[in-house]
C-alpha cells in the first residue's frame, strides 16, 4: 500500500484572467520541470484542497491545482448574492482549463478528478483529447439526471429522518415541498433575505452530511463551519444541477470514443453511496482503455486511507509508465 507523499507548498501561483470578469486562482507544486498533472476538485464549488498535493510524487510531477469559477480563492465569489453565475457552466470550466494549460506552457497533462471533478475531467478529455496523457478518477460521476435525482431524492429511504428535515426546511406552498429539491434550494439560495440564504445553505449541507457521516462519523469537512464556504458551495451546486450541468443526458458516456488511446484508472469505493458503482462500471465498459478498481472498504471520500492509497498507486503507475509520453515543459 502506497503512503501519501509529504506536505509541500506551491512554488508558484496566480490569478488567470478569463476575459469575462472572472479571475481563476491556480497554484503549482512539486517539480517545475516534472510531468504535468491537473487536479480537478469536486462540488462543484468545493474549491481545491491541499490534501490533493499528497497524491503525486513531488519529484516527478508538476502538480497544478485551481479553484473553479466563483469558489475558493477565485473571484468573484458565489457567496456574494450579486455574483452572476450565468458565466459559470461546465463549458466555461472546460475553456478555463484549456486557457490555463496554454498559459502554463503545458502540452499534455494527466488529469485527476474526484466526484464532480471526474465529470469535469471527462468533459475536458472528450473536448481536448490531444492534450490529455492519462486520466485518474475516483468517486466516478457523469452528472446524469439519474445521478442527480439519486442524490436528492433516491437516497431518501436510506436516511428518512434527515430527508424529513431536508424537505421540511422548504416552505410549503405552490413552489414548496412538492417541487424538485434541487430547484427548491436553488430558489432559497438566491433569496433576497441573507438569513434565508444562509439557512438554506446549512440545511443543504446537513442533508449531504447524512451519507458522509455514515461512512465516517468524524467526516464532516472542517470548511463546513465557514458560512461563506457553505453559501458558495450550495449556490454553485444547485446552479449546476438545476441545469443538468449543461450536458445532454448520458453525453459523457456516449462520447467515450473520443478518449480512445488515453489510458484511465477508475477508483470506486464499494460503500460509496453518493456515487453508486454502476456509473463507474458503465464508464469502464464504454472506455476500453480504462480499468476499474473497486476499493473494498472505501466510500466516497478521498480521505479514506484505502482510497487515498489507491490514488497514489494510480499516479505512481502513470509516473513510471512507458506507454504514455509526457513532453517536457518549461518552468514558469
Amino acid at each position: 500500500m502506497s503512503a501519501l507523499y509529504p506536505e509541500i507548498e506551491p512554488y508558484d501561483h496566480g490569478l488567470l484572467d478569463t476575459g469575462d470578469g472572472n479571475l481563476i486562482y491556480w497554484e503549482a507544486c512539486g517539480n517545475p520541470a516534472g510531468r504535468p498533472a491537473l487536479v480537478l476538485h469536486g462540488g462543484p464549488g468545493s474549491g481545491c484542497s491541499t490534501a490533493a498535493r499528497h497524491y503525486f510524487d513531488p519529484d516527478a510531477y508538476r502538480i497544478i491545482l485551481f479553484d473553479q469559477r466563483n469558489c475558493g480563492r477565485s473571484l468573484p465569489s458565489a457567496a456574494d448574492p450579486e455574483t452572476d453565475l450565468s458565466l459559470n457552466t461546465t463549458w466555461h470550466l472546460v475553456a478555463d482549463i484549456e486557457r490555463l494549460r496554454a498559459c502554463l506552457g503545458i502540452d499534455t497533462w494527466l488529469l485527476f478528478g474526484n466526484s464532480w471533478g471526474s465529470t469535469l475531467a471527462l468533459a475536458y478529455g472528450e473536448t481536448h483529447p490531444d492534450h490529455v496523457a492519462a486520466i485518474v478518477l475516483s468517486g466516478v460521476t457523469t452528472t446524469r439526471r439519474s445521478e442527480i435525482d439519486w442524490l436528492y431524492r433516491g437516497m431518501a429511504p436510506l436516511f428518512p429522518e434527515e430527508w424529513h428535515c431536508f424537505r421540511q426546511a422548504v416552505p410549503p406552498g405552490s413552489q414548496g415541498r412538492d417541487e424538485d429539491m434541487v430547484a427548491a434550494y436553488h430558489r432559497l439560495l438566491n433569496d433576497p433575505d441573507p438569513e434565508t440564504r444562509l439557512k438554506a445553505a446549512r440545511d443543504w449541507h446537513d442533508w449531504e452530511a447524512a451519507s458522509i457521516l455514515l461512512a465516517d462519523p468524524q467526516g464532516r469537512p472542517r470548511r463546513w463551519a465557514d458560512p461563506a464556504y457553505l453559501l458558495t458551495r450550495a449556490r454553485i451546486i444547485t446552479h449546476y444541477f438545476t441545469h443538468s450541468a449543461w450536458l445532454e443526458d448520458g453525453q459523457l458516456l456516449k462520447n467515450t470514443a473520443r478518449l480512445t488511446g488515453i489510458p484511465g484508472i477508475l477508483l470506486q469505493g464499494r460503500f460509496d453511496i453518493e456515487a453508486p458503482l454502476v456509473t463507474a462500471w458503465e464508464l469502464a465498459r464504454a472506455w476500453p482503455q480504462s480499468e476499474l478498481s473497486i476499493i473494498p472498504h472505501a466510500a466516497h471520500s478521498t480521505a479514506n486511507p484505502d482510497m487515498s492509497a489507491a490514488i497514489v498507486t494510480a499516479t505512481d503507475r502513470f509516473r513510471f509508465s512507458s506507454k504514455i509520453i509526457f513532453p517536457p515543459t518549461p518552468a514558469i
